[in-house]
């Protein structure tokens, strides 16, 4: 059995596939690729990726639409998933990372630094691989299998949601400022604006109420206990 990390590369241009997979096998990926969203969902759920690389631009489903269907597998939680565009625009970056991507690259990509932006993901993964289980009243949110259970009932968290949580839960009553979540969260090397953290703690409201994560005005955020 193959102990080298899966990469799926979902893109309408095969230059850039072939180019990304020559790279990527070069630095012992195990490599498949796809030039459609729809194909590539239908590769993800039988591959298994530690990683997607996704276009964003991209006929018939875009890549945002593609990363939103990708976030509800379940088999796909652990699965990071980086962005390639050309698209400089706020609202594009606002857009991955609200559609739940790990990180955000703009083309024309650079292999070195892909595979630079690569390994800092997964190191920041291994880093994180013993998992606990934090029970709040009736929120029991368990690390291990990326769920959350509120009043008995399953609430199901994309990826960066449900870890923006978990980080905060394991700080209780400390305010982190959006700087610091953005750092904690999504990681040193990801250029992420702040924006970003407000929709996803927004998202994360809609699924669990307004009682747990206090918005301190001017300041952060804080998960509330007691």
């Amino acid at each position: 059995m193959s102990n080298k990390v899966k990469v799926l590369i979902i893109d309408d241009d095969h230059d850039i596939l072939e180019l990304l997979r020559y790279n990527l096998e070069k630095e012992n990926y195990e490599v498949k690729t796809a030039d459609n969203g729809r194909k590539g969902i239908t590769i993800a759920k039988e591959f298994i990726p530690k990683l997607i690389l996704l276009d964003i631009m991209m006929p018939g489903l875009d890549g945002v639409e593609t990363c939103h269907l990708l976030r509800e597998i379940h088999q796909l939680n652990n699965t990071f998933i980086l962005f390639l565009t050309a698209r400089s625009e706020e609202y594009s970056e606002v857009a991955a990372f609200d559609a739940g991507a790990d990180d955000y690259l703009q083309k024309p990509i650079k292999p070195r630094a892909l595979t630079s932006r690569i390994t800092a993901l997964l190191r920041r993964d291994s880093k994180n691989e013993k998992s606990n289980k934090i029970t709040v009243g009736d929120l029991i949110i368990d690390k291990a299998s990326y769920t959350i259970h509120l009043k008995e009932k399953k609430v199901v968290l994309p990826k960066k949601e449900f870890e923006l949580l978990y980080f905060l839960a394991q700080h209780p009553n400390k305010v982190f400022s959006r700087d610091d979540l953005l750092y904690q969260v999504w990681g040193a090397n990801v250029h992420v604006i702040a924006r970003t953290v407000d929709v996803h703690v927004r998202k994360v409201r809609e699924k669990i109420g307004d009682t747990y994560i206090t918005t301190i005005k001017g300041v952060g955020y804080k998960f509330e206990v007691g």
